[in-house]
């Protein structure tokens, strides 16, 4: 079994989702939650309880690996700065672990998950909850947390079939 974290990165909420996968890509879930920000004073303090959050949930759980979403381009400039900070630090806090971090587009995850690019967040959480047997409505953050990760069992496991890294079996080129 391969522990795997998921995160969402978000300036307001970052979503976590932790499941352990089999070799054969089978998924079981561990945890989730938002990791919510905005009781910090100003956005550098939101940014330390990014981290420091993440680094007590890495050594509660012991993930082995870590899958996170990869920055979309936002129509408002400021909030995909924020957005792009926050990633950041989630990043820095996982490194920092010496953890393994795979990257992938919402689209990808979405394909992934539900088999459309274009999927609705509902669809995504709808999918997730299915897939994990998972009771009741996800919090929106957690369960695209909980498809990143799902997202990279998929992978792990379509690279091991394959004999190649997980880089190569996403690849398109």
């Amino acid at each position: 079994m391969t522990r795997i974290l998921g995160i969402d990165p978000g300036s307001q909420r970052t979503g976590i989702g932790i499941i352990d996968v089999d070799a054969g890509g089978r998924a079981r879930h561990v945890h989730h939650q938002p990791l919510v920000l905005l009781g910090a004073d100003g956005f550098a303090q939101r940014l330390k309880l990014l981290v420091q959050g993440l680094h007590a949930l890495i050594a509660e759980y012991r993930p082995q690996e870590v899958a996170i979403e990869k920055v979309f381009m936002a129509k408002n400039a400021d909030s995909a700065l924020k957005l792009g900070q926050a990633r950041g630090a989630a990043l820095c806090a996982v490194v920092l672990r010496d953890l393994p971090v795979s990257e992938y587009a919402a689209t990808e995850i979405k394909l992934a998950v539900v088999g459309r690019g274009g999927a609705e967040k509902q669809q995504v959480q709808h999918m997730v909850g299915l897939m994990l047997g998972l009771q009741g409505k996800l919090q929106a953050d957690a369960a695209d947390a909980l498809a990143v990760a799902i997202t990279h069992a998929h992978v792990r496991a379509t690279a091991g079939r394959l004999g190649v890294d997980t880089k190569q079996a996403w690849s398109r080129k």
